[in-house]
């Protein structure tokens, strides 16, 4: 978890002088979910960290990315926020999150109107009742089209984390990206920022080719938890499955093998 957030929340408590009880009845929260944020047991979704920004007067991005407790009161106001989204939800009559889901036919339409909570509400959502899925994060379901992350067939729902701070990002892990240009992709993702302010998306299908994306492109990143499938694979496709991620290993250790030679 995020023990920047946690620290943040605990300091800029005690900064203003008040208790964990205090802060609960300010944000309309409980003195143990205060307690969890503190203790670094759970991490507060989207609409929450804005009341908390918005109680402490910062932004979300120095509550989630900046060490607070480390800096002086006069935090820069240049901090860059453009990554950073006030992600739109959807919750049932006990006010609990609900999961969205983006079917293809959506895909256009969520790139343009992803922040409008009229059109978020369209979408069809629900919950699943899942002890893989926290009650404390934010999901969201969108379905993929194409052969490109075979073998995960075309038409899958993929079951994504909403990736609030994307220093998070996980070399080689699958992510769902939101951008204007490229929309709703699902690849494998390596982060050049550093070096040269993009992520290298790569397909598990060797015969697409890896790209880059600038990361002031994206609109939003989900982290890919699992996903849903109505098609079920036929005897033979198993086996080509099995061969085709044995051929990808094949690959993977190979090229780590050239790269291990060159280093040394």
């Amino acid at each position: 978890m995020n023990d920047i957030i946690a620290n943040n929340i605990k300091h800029l408590r005690k900064i203003k002088g008040i208790t964990q009880e205090e802060l609960a009845r300010a944000l309309s929260l409980s003195r143990s979910v205060i307690g969890s944020y503190e203790e670094n047991r759970a991490i507060p979704k989207l609409n929450v960290m804005q009341d908390i920004a918005n109680y402490f007067s910062i932004s979300i991005d120095q509550l989630v990315n900046f060490p607070l407790w480390k800096e002086d009161k006069n935090i820069t106001s240049n901090i860059n926020t453009d990554n950073l989204r006030i992600l739109t939800t959807v919750v049932d009559k006990e006010n609990k999150e609900l999961i969205t889901s983006v079917p293809v036919q959506a895909s256009a339409g969520y790139t343009k109107a992803y922040s409008d909570p009229d059109y978020i509400e369209e979408l069809p959502h629900f919950s699943l009742p899942l002890a893989e899925l926290s009650k404390e994060k934010t999901y969201r379901l969108f379905q993929i089209k194409g052969d490109s992350m075979l073998p995960i067939p075309s038409g899958s729902y993929i079951i994504c984390e909403y990736l609030v701070n994307w220093q998070d990002l996980v070399d080689g892990k699958t992510y769902i990206l939101i951008s204007k240009d490229e929309g709703i992709v699902y690849k494998r993702i390596y982060n050049k920022i550093k070096e040269s302010g993009e992520l290298l998306l790569k397909s598990d299908n060797t015969e697409y080719t890896p790209y880059t994306i600038r990361i002031n492109e994206i609109m939003e990143i989900w982290s890919a938890l699992g996903y849903i499938s109505f098609n079920f694979p036929e005897p033979e496709q198993m086996d080509m499955n099995n061969l085709f991620k044995m051929v990808v290993d094949l690959k993977n250790e190979v090229s780590a093998l050239k790269n291990k030679s060159s280093n040394e």
